[in-house]
Formats: structure tokens, sequence, C-alpha cells
């Protein structure tokens, strides 16, 4: 029974560090650019879009196709790299589990 409260104990202290994390991912973020630095999109570390920058020469060029491109290009970068921030903290985690645990993704 020792063993069920000891797994119940690192249970409830996993997901409260895996809580921390999120919060702590929700207060960082990640810009990136695509074109050359014409589009930039801004993620917070889950991955939300926090913000998004088009350079004016990029709406001037009318090639709202390259401009819809770009954008697309920008949120789907930031938002991969921020799914690979929060897996680098979950292995974190995970390494000092004393056996195969499997925590959940993004």
């Amino acid at each position: 029974m020792a063993d069920l409260s000891s797994l119940l104990q690192l249970s409830q202290q996993m997901q409260g560090r895996l809580t921390e994390i999120q919060t702590q991912l929700a207060q960082q973020t990640l810009t990136v650019s695509a074109g050359g630095g014409m589009v930039q999109a801004t993620v917070d570390g889950r991955g939300h879009i926090r913000g998004i920058k088009i350079d004016p020469q990029a709406v001037s060029q009318g090639d709202i196709e390259m401009l819809e491109d770009l954008v697309l290009a920008a949120v789907a970068e930031a938002q991969k790299r921020a799914a690979e921030l929060y897996q680098a903290e979950v292995r974190k985690l995970a390494s000092g589990l004393p056996f195969p645990f499997q925590l959940p993704t993004l």
C-alpha cells in the first residue's frame, strides 16, 4: 500500500509541476519571421498566437496569395517551435521519473 501511496503522491507532484510549466510557457513568447522578415508571427510558449506584423511593402506589392502564404508559414513555424519548447520541458520533467511514464502533449 505504501507503493500506491508513493505513486499517488508522485502523480500529484508531477501534475503540479506540469501546471507550473504550462503557466511559465504562457508567459514566454517566440517570434518567427517569413519572407525575409516581411511577416512576423509571435506566439506564447503554448503556441497561441499573440501577434502578427506585416511589413507595409508586403501589402504594397499587391500579391495577396503570397502574403497569405507568408503569414501561414510564419505562424506554422512559430507554433512548431513552441511545441518543441513544451516537449523539451516535459522531457526534463519526465526524466526524473523512476519508470516509463507518458505525459500529455501540447
